[in-house]
């Protein structure tokens, strides 16, 4: 708990001191937070020494007045640290296939449990990565193993960093509290919708590095999960290639998790040729849409928006028999290159900490069915190949994207000049039509769904919004199936199917918080055997 007159953000088990709690407490925006501990004293009474912030949110259901609203626990002694987790001695080897937050999560908590985990991850760590990714945006060199999608973090390191998740995992807090210990901003811990940024994750990002490889853990970069061996139905060694000198190595391992991430396209195929049973699943595809951020704020917060940060928004619309949604909204950010393979135009969203960029932006997502592409297995992974495909054609075959103003989109007229939203994607931009390239179903869908979005968000369908395709890597084409209890795989034991990539999980906390399960489920699994 913090000392009264601040809040300093101290974290761990403050329930067997806390005395009181008090919700619904309002401040107005322009109110200093030091006010709380004196409406707590009017309130409660007595000495109130700490205290912690446990949520803050704003209420702009009334835009001439708007308020924070807070949930806060009182005590009159200092919170205690969180005991050790039990540690096993000499624990068998695991190898964690993928460093993005499934894999990271998990390797934290086996490092917490004895364990010294091997990281092997197809992409550079996340300093190299950021040089080849800024090589990428400005001379569009693709490196096809370290990206938007590969490398130390994983997709989400490049793109905000939000950690609000639709689950109610028991262990979000710990995700929560784990990004704190690491360097995360304390605020994260009790805003209703919390982002680390893009440019804070970078620390994190080293910072968890440090702690695992101190401990015995350790990382192969540019290595590229080749196969693995099989003894009496289980897991006993993988292969690994380097991607640099192309050398192969052998690991002896009891345990593979498979935190492979949603763009694993090639490891899926691997993976299916020896017999590890899958299947397809649904997913979404759409456009990034952009408008100017002060009046996406104005629209959401009225007057006085320039005293709150930079509005975000999230809508569902059924306007059309497929649902349309946005996902990813990036106050204050920019659209950006992914693409992990070349000749294709993949794009996603990124924001920096202080999210003070002049545009906001959104994927605005159609829900596609397996129907749409087909029954196979990898028809789905084919029909995204597709599309990102066809953008790459019309934005130039030079990794620029397509894009098209929205009142042009909804008239089927093309564009031909930019109007108050001037694109943010760095790679390049070419007026296409956006009904070239996504099928008839989606172009229908979004036609239907932006004026409706516009009847809750005034302005959401402004003519001018900038539309810039495509947007296709929202999950992953194919689920690895996984028991239901033991979480491996049910076609080899000792092979954990892990996050986002591998179907069990949407977004860095869920992904994360899956990490820390699988880890702790090997954990249980090593003890009883011992």
């Amino acid at each position: 708990m913090g000392v009264c007159q601040r809040n300093n953000g101290c974290r761990g088990n403050f329930k067997k001191h806390m005395i009181k709690r008090l919700d619904n407490i309002k401040l107005n925006i322009d109110e200093s937070e030091d006010k709380l501990i004196c409406i707590a004293r009017k309130k409660l009474g007595g000495n109130l020494r700490y205290f912690k912030i446990l949520k803050k949110s704003l209420d702009a259901r009334d835009k001439s007045h708007l308020f924070w609203l807070y949930s806060i626990a009182f005590s009159d002694e200092k919170q205690e640290p969180k005991p050790p987790l039990n540690k096993l001695k000499n624990p068998p080897t695991v190898a964690i296939i993928g460093g993005g937050p499934a894999g990271l999560f998990c390797a934290v908590r086996l490092i917490e449990r004895g364990f010294k985990p091997l990281i092997i991850e197809r992409g550079e760590s996340v300093e190299k990565r950021r040089e080849t990714i800024a090589d990428f945006f400005e001379n569009k060199r693709l490196n096809v193993n370290s990206n938007v999608q590969f490398g130390e973090g994983g997709a989400g390191a490049f793109s905000d960093g939000k950690l609000n998740t639709q689950t109610r995992d028991g262990l979000n807090r710990d995700v929560l509290e784990t990004f704190c210990r690491f360097g995360a901003p304390e605020e994260i811990l009790y805003l209703n919708k919390p982002h680390v940024g893009s440019d804070k994750l970078f620390y994190v990002l080293q910072n968890i590095r440090k702690f695992v490889t101190e401990n015995g853990g350790k990382y192969l970069f540019n290595s590229i999960f080749d196969g693995f061996s099989v003894k009496n139905g289980r897991i006993c060694a993988i292969s690994v290639k380097n991607s640099v000198t192309g050398a192969t190595e052998k690991f002896i391992v009891e345990n593979v998790v498979l935190a492979l991430g949603h763009s694993a396209r090639d490891t899926f195929k691997m993976l299916h040729g020896l017999g590890v049973v899958m299947q397809p699943r649904d997913f979404a595809v759409g456009v990034r849409i952009e408008h100017i951020a002060d009046e996406i704020s104005r629209s959401q917060y009225g007057k006085n928006f320039r005293m709150l940060p930079a509005a975000d928004y999230k809508f569902v619309s059924h306007a059309h028999e497929r649902t349309v949604f946005t996902f990813c909204m990036c106050p204050g950010g920019v659209v950006i290159p992914s693409a992990s393979e070349d000749g294709g135009v993949v794009t996603n969203g990124m924001s920096l900490y202080a999210r003070d960029g002049i545009n906001s932006n959104s994927a605005l997502m159609v829900q596609m069915k397996a129907s749409d592409w087909g029954g196979g297995l990898f028809d789905g992974m084919e029909f995204q190949r597709k599309i990102e495909k066809s953008a790459f054609v019309a934005g130039g075959s030079n990794y620029g994207a397509p894009v098209q103003l929205y009142g042009d989109f909804a008239k089927d007229r093309n564009s031909s000049a930019f109007r108050s939203v001037t694109p943010t994607y760095s790679a390049g931009t070419a007026f296409a039509p956006i009904n070239e390239i996504l099928p008839k179903i989606a172009t229908d869908a979004l036609k239907a769904a932006i004026p409706d979005i516009d009847r809750r968000l005034k302005g959401f369908a402004s003519p001018d919004a900038v539309l810039t395709a495509v947007e296709s890597r929202f999950s992953s084409p194919v689920r690895i199936l996984r028991d239901l209890i033991t979480l491996e795989s049910v076609s080899v034991k000792g092979l954990y199917p892990c996050g986002e990539g591998s179907g069990y999980s949407g977004g860095i906390t869920s992904s994360a918080a899956d990490g820390l399960k699988i880890a702790e489920i090997i954990y249980q699994k090593c003890r009883n055997c011992m």
